[in-house]
């Protein structure tokens, strides 16, 4: 991976991590379009360069996650986080597989979208509007939503804030809930596979064009989210999700188009 794709790479991740259109489903279309797709280092930086972007979350929100007086916001976190953890560690070659097929990504940007094209219709109550009144039942349900994440394509954000509107959260703090759930949800898969590539692979992680492409698209990735998420959650507060939906669907049909013509292996 030349340090031009990383940076490519890193801005696809930006723009769509906290978006409900599936980062890891673009980010594996646009590798695909690179012709970078099959290189064993790939999959790995499309978990690790998440890492930057969540950290946006991070600084935006900074007085959220250390004001260390409030435990119960961190009690939710850690039990919305643990279907994702248990998940994904067991499930982790069969997440791996999926993460090389785009006709995955396909078909769940096509059937996602549908979904939000009626998501507003469908959950029109909103009782909950600050996060001091989520329950941790209300959390562990948005954590099983969030499982759902793990098809590429999905969309992490798009299966939180989906479970946080259907547990009656409004729309803006579903979104932010979604926000402050993959701080700990991506640390832990960025570290599983550091982990796991150090000791299946660590020549992988001792290249320095890789160490190089893993610190750029993380820069870029932290940067190019900053913006991203002031702009979608003002946009939510306005605006219903259905511009999402039609461009789920759009990609969809475009990507499995591509597949059927040879384009996209």
């Amino acid at each position: 991976m030349t340090t031009l794709q990383a940076i490519i790479i890193g801005i696809v991740e930006g723009i769509t991590e906290f978006l409900p259109i599936s980062s890891t489903g673009h980010m594996i279309i646009t590798s695909s379009l690179l012709g970078i797709s099959k290189e064993k280092f790939t999959k790995l930086f499309e978990v690790c360069v998440q890492l930057g972007a969540i950290l946006s979350v991070v600084v935006l929100y900074w007085k959220k996650f250390f004001d260390f007086s409030k435990l119960q916001f961190y009690v939710k976190l850690i039990i919305a986080v643990i279907p994702a953890l248990l998940l994904g560690y067991l499930l982790s070659d069969k997440i791996d597989a999926l993460l090389e097929s785009p006709t995955t990504v396909g078909v769940s940007l096509l059937v996602g979208g549908i979904i939000l094209m009626f998501i507003d219709k469908v959950f029109t109550v909103s009782e909950i509007e600050k996060e001091e009144k989520i329950s941790p039942i209300n959390a562990f349900i948005i954590g099983l939503w969030q499982v759902l994440a793990m098809i590429p394509g999905v969309s992490r954000s798009a299966a939180s804030i989906i479970g946080g509107m259907q547990q009656k959260l409004s729309r803006k703090l579903a979104a932010e809930f979604s926000f402050f759930l993959a701080v700990p949800t991506m640390c832990a898969a960025t570290g599983y596979k550091l982990l796991k590539a150090f000791k299946t692979n660590p020549e992988m992680l001792k290249d320095k064009n890789n160490l190089l492409a893993l610190g750029v698209g993380n820069v870029v990735a932290f940067f190019v989210a900053l913006i991203a998420i002031k702009t979608f959650i003002s946009y939510v507060q306005k605006h219903s999700f259905k511009v999402f939906g039609i461009y789920r669907i759009i990609a969809g049909i475009t990507i499995l188009t591509l597949i059927y013509f040879g384009v996209i292996s």
